[in-house]
């Protein structure tokens, strides 16, 4: 049993499969997986999760967060091009884990990768209706009743502040009066029928929307910029919350422990290359295109990160930042109104182009594991005209839908970083397990420093942020892990055309 649990996929018989699957079409270029990432990496991490981080972790360190956040994607980034080049199939970390450590552990990443997608999409569902609302208020004076743009939930836990009309309910409380956050629900079905009707067209819509939030963010950068006052920046690392009762510090509010579980927050905004390597069976040359899509988009995304973060906390106090839209709210400070609207129209377009790129990466989770038996046939279906998952699709935008709309985004966020990270770490391990294994495959892109050094910095630098991950939110991970092991075992192991064969 053990043995066929931990049976791997033979790389030549992965590469086959792909070529004569069929359905997904070639149509994507190195510029069009740059863009993708750029469009998956720039949108809730700098215009929502930046004044999160800031207000409640680690203040004006949040600029340390990102760069932290950044250095554990760099190298997770690097085990991703290697295995993309190698292996440039659909499917991302959990094709590489099949290859590299077998049916069960390529199913769990699999299960974590849907986690990851689906509840990263509902995370920038939530963001992306903050600044709808923002920016009807400011530029139409529309206001709409919060009771349709708010979760009608919320989490509670030390060192955060209830709404003063919460209802108790253990550590979940009911927001009094608040229904559902509407916008977001429609937001996610509108994106969800562009996925349908075809990658190309998706891409196309990416590449307007992501030069779009781009121009805002070096706007942003140019004329808020010499607007900081160095004086909110002090203290750079704030001295860490005390629990009350006890007088204890508060693990993760301020402090060394906040700069680090501000940077698992944050993490979340660094999930863009790993969409990239979801449409390895789309590109045109995935030996040289994935590589230049993953790191460049990585690249680009976290020097604007650090420059944003690190003005915005420059302009407004960061006890002042914990709003569903900071960076609009710094360059009201600034004031710079017309900034303020165009930054808001750029972070609804941003972070509309980051729902596409993770509502597109889901369905091809799934259309990789029915492939392999490991869940239904249906999950496989492409669309006879547009060539595109669309019974997945759908189904992962109805539910993505749901969460957004009842779900808050505190509590989406950190769950969708820790599924990243666990990802990334397994990755990583894949990369140095493959090296010694299969040392003749053919690589057209190599980690540098040996088949050792980066792979297990990725291991430890994501292990490590997993770590700092609040106690509930990690407890979550393992919940959702159950339920997916539950799945495995009842259907997928019984139909895995591997293990049949």
């Amino acid at each position: 049993m053990s043995h066929t649990l931990f049976a791997t996929k033979r790389i030549d018989q992965l590469q086959a499969d792909a070529e004569h699957a069929g359905g997904l079409k070639r149509e994507l270029g190195a510029w069009d997986l740059t863009l993708l990432g750029i469009g998956a990496i720039i949108g809730t991490g700098i215009f929502v999760l930046t004044g999160l981080a800031a207000a409640n972790n680690a203040g004006p360190a949040v600029t340390l967060s990102f760069v932290i956040a950044g250095i554990a994607s760099a190298f997770a980034g690097l085990c991703y091009s290697e295995m993309a080049s190698m292996i440039p199939i659909a499917g991302s970390a959990y094709t590489y884990s099949y290859a590299t450590m077998g049916e069960l552990v390529a199913w769990i990443i699999g299960w974590d990768l849907i986690l990851e997608y689906l509840v990263g999409a509902a995370t920038v569902s939530v963001g992306w209706s903050g600044y709808v609302c923002q920016f009807l208020k400011n530029a139409l004076h529309l206001d709409i009743p919060e009771s349709w743009t708010t979760s009608p939930f919320v989490w509670y836990e030390a060192g955060k502040t209830l709404p003063t009309d919460a209802i108790s309910t253990g550590q979940f409380f009911h927001n009094e009066g608040a229904i559902i956050n509407l916008p977001a629900v429609l937001i996610t079905l509108f994106v969800t029928w562009i996925l349908i009707r075809g990658v190309k067209e998706s891409a196309r819509f990416n590449a307007v929307v992501v030069f779009v939030k781009v121009a805002v963010v070096l706007l942003f950068i140019a004329f808020v910029g010499p607007k900081v006052v160095p004086e909110n920046w002090q203290p750079f690392v704030p001295e860490p919350l005390k629990d009350p009762a006890s007088g204890e510090p508060i693990f993760g509010k301020f402090g060394l422990s906040g700069v680090f579980q501000g940077a698992t927050t944050v993490f979340f905004a660094y999930i863009g290359f790993d969409a990239v390597s979801t449409a390895a069976q789309e590109a045109k040359r995935p030996q040289r295109d994935l590589p230049i899509g993953i790191l460049g988009s990585l690249a680009v995304c976290t020097v604007l990160y650090i420059a944003v973060s690190g003005i915005l906390t420059g302009v407004v106090p960061y006890q002042e930042l914990n709003v569903a839209h900071p960076v609009s709210l710094g360059a009201e400070r600034a004031g710079i109104g017309w900034l303020e609207t165009l930054i808001e129209i750029g972070a609804i377009a941003g972070l509309s182009s980051v729902m596409l790129v993770m509502l597109m990466g889901q369905p091809r989770i799934f259309y990789s594991m029915a492939r392999d038996g490991l869940l239904p046939s249906v999950a496989a279906k492409i669309h006879p005209k547009y060539g595109t998952p669309h019974i997945t699709t759908a189904i992962t935008g109805v539910v993505c839908a749901i969460a957004g709309g009842l779900l808050p985004i505190d509590i989406l966020g950190e769950l969708c970083s820790i599924g990243t990270l666990f990802a990334f770490v397994l990755v990583s391990l894949g990369v140095m397990i493959l090296r010694f294994k299969r040392p003749d495959i053919e690589r057209k892109f190599k980690v540098p420093g040996g088949p050792v050094l980066v792979p297990m910095l990725g291991v430890i630098t994501s292990g490590v942020l997993m770590y700092t991950a609040t106690t509930a939110t990690i407890v979550r991970l393992f919940v959702w892990m159950a339920i997916g092991l539950v799945i495995y075992f009842a259907y997928g192991m019984h139909h895995s055309k591997m293990r049949r064969a």
